[in-house]
């Protein structure tokens, strides 16, 4: 099982395909995402134990270096989180909606590791970046206190960022509207 999540982001399409090959060489580790993010970046997400994360996360900085937009590594992950970042969510009912958008990706990632550690809420989507102008944003459902108590603590998460763009948490969605969610 994966403990740890960590995540480098480049401006060079070229450098981030060469750290992900590194990153994946350096160390024990599981590719969770490498892809091509809007607007013309690279994204690499790899998991696994923190030692080999660790290793993993400095092998990409060797290579990407100036292309670097961001980095990231999250000891202990939840594992709704990589649920979310794959998209095998078991959703078995419709319940409160919760919705986090930002400017950038790793804001995004710490805010549903942290939603998801704050409560008892299933993450439906997390997206990063594709299609979406550069934003990501994550969705999550549960009992609705449940939802208010993880957005929260999502948003305190990624306060320090200053890339939040907004927060929602519809109580009681259609079934129609969820059912397109998932």
């Amino acid at each position: 099982m994966s403990n740890a999540l960590g995540l480098l982001e480049f401006t060079s399409i070229a450098k981030g395909i060469q750290a992900a090959d590194a990153m994946t060489k350096a160390a024990d580790v599981r590719l969770q995402e490498a892809k091509t993010i809007c607007p013309g970046k690279y994204l690499v997400i790899v998991s696994g134990d923190v030692a080999a994360v660790s290793a993993s996360v400095e092998a990409g900085e060797e290579i990407g270096r100036q292309t670097i937009v961001d980095r990231l590594l999250i000891p202990n992950i939840h594992e709704e989180l990589i649920a979310g970042l794959s998209g095998m969510t078991d959703i078995q009912h419709t319940g409160a909606v919760g919705v986090l958008e930002f400017f950038n990706v790793a804001s995004a990632v710490v805010a549903a590791d942290a939603a998801a550690k704050a409560a008892d809420v299933k993450m439906m989507e997390v997206r990063l970046g594709m299609a979406i102008g550069g934003k990501s944003f994550v969705t999550m459902t549960g009992e609705l206190s449940a939802v208010n108590a993880a957005v929260d603590s999502g948003v305190m998460a990624a306060n320090e960022s200053g890339m939040l763009i907004h927060k929602t948490v519809i109580a009681s969605p259609t079934e129609e509207l969820f059912r397109k969610l998932l």
